[in-house]
């Protein structure tokens, strides 16, 4: 449980730094991690106050294990609109990888599941975490 409290990031410090991120950049912490992936999110402009959770899992390079996999859904419109904003997010990790992680942060990555919320801009952001389960 305190490793899950420990990797967790609130959205206001990671939208904080996300602005001068690059995935370029080696990341250290969690908190980098979500802030390098949130600097790559793009909501669809018609997503009204939307929200979507992915799951997914990263090698020790900085590439992922697998395709990311929504766990939390709540889009507001019809079935296309649920796709395009579900899309846009599993983009928004595609577009930042690989990730350069330091050589501490890739030693205990491999095999864990991280979830990271992404939402609309009119959806509120403090909710958006990135967390690590072992």
């Amino acid at each position: 449980m305190k490793c899950i409290a420990g990797m967790m990031a609130v959205a206001g410090a990671m939208l904080a730094g996300a602005a001068g991120q690059s995935n370029a950049a080696t990341l250290n912490t969690m908190p980098e991690v979500g802030a390098a992936i949130q600097a790559c999110w793009t909501p669809p402009s018609n997503a009204g106050n939307s929200t979507v959770t992915l799951s997914f899992s990263f090698r020790r390079n900085g590439t992922l294990i697998g395709r990311p996999k929504p766990t939390a859904i709540r889009v507001a419109g019809d079935e296309k609109a649920r796709q395009a904003f579900v899309d846009a997010a599993i983009a928004a990790v595609d577009h930042c990888l690989p990730l350069s992680l330091s050589p501490a942060l890739a030693e205990g990555i491999p095999g864990k599941v991280f979830t990271l919320q992404f939402n609309s801009p009119k959806q509120k952001q403090p909710a958006t975490r990135v967390q690590a389960s072992p």
